[in-house]
C-alpha cells in the first residue's frame, strides 16, 4: 500500500472564487433578483383573457427566480465571494430590459416576461463556460437554472400560441 501524509489544519484551505468567478456569479444574481421583481410587477398588473392562469404562472416564475437568486448568493458565500443584492446594485447592473409601468394585457405580459426570462438565460449562458472552467460544481447549478427558466418561458409563451 502507498503511504499518505497527514495534513495539518494550516494545509487545508477552502475553495476561494477568483474575481472573475465572483463577477460572473454576481451578474447572474442581479438578473435573477430583477427577474423576480419584474415577475411580481407583471403579476400585480396583468389583466385580460386567461388572467388567472397567467397570474399563477407568474407566481411560479417569481418563486423560481427568488429561490435561484438565493441559491446563487449562498453558493457565492460558500466560495468566499460576497453577493450584492442591494436594490441600487440590481438596478444599476441588471441586463434585463426595464419593465413598463401600469396595467398590461395577458398577451403583452406573456411577451414582456418571456423576453426577460430569455435575457436572464442569456446571462447564464454567457458566463457558463468561464464558470465551468473554474468550478464545475457551480456550473451544475447554472445548468439547473437554465433548464428551469427555459421550461417556464415555454409554458408562459404557450399562452399566446395560436395553431
Amino acid at each position: 500500500m502507498g503511504t499518505t501524509t497527514r495534513r495539518t489544519e494550516a494545509d487545508v484551505q477552502g475553495f476561494q472564487a477568483s474575481p472573475g468567478l465572483s463577477a460572473n456569479l454576481q451578474r447572474v444574481l442581479v438578473d435573477l433578483i430583477e427577474l423576480h421583481l419584474q415577475g411580481k410587477q407583471a403579476h400585480w398588473n396583468v389583466v385580460g383573457t386567461n388572467f388567472r392562469d397567467l397570474h399563477l404562472q407568474l407566481d411560479e416564475l417569481v418563486d423560481f427566480a427568488r429561490e435561484g437568486s438565493d441559491t446563487i448568493a449562498e453558493r457565492m458565500r460558500a466560495l468566499n465571494a460576497l453577493p450584492d443584492g442591494r436594490s441600487d446594485t440590481v438596478a444599476g447592473s441588471t441586463t434585463l430590459p426595464e419593465f413598463p409601468a401600469y396595467e398590461h394585457s395577458t398577451t403583452e405580459v406573456v411577451d414582456l416576461i418571456s423576453a426577460r426570462v430569455y435575457a436572464a438565460v442569456d446571462t447564464l449562458r454567457v458566463v457558463h463556460d468561464d464558470v465551468d472552467a473554474e468550478d464545475p460544481s457551480t456550473a451544475d447549478i447554472l445548468h439547473q437554472l437554465i433548464d428551469g427558466l427555459e421550461k417556464l418561458a415555454w409554458l408562459i409563451r404557450a399562452e399566446n400560441r395560436k395553431v
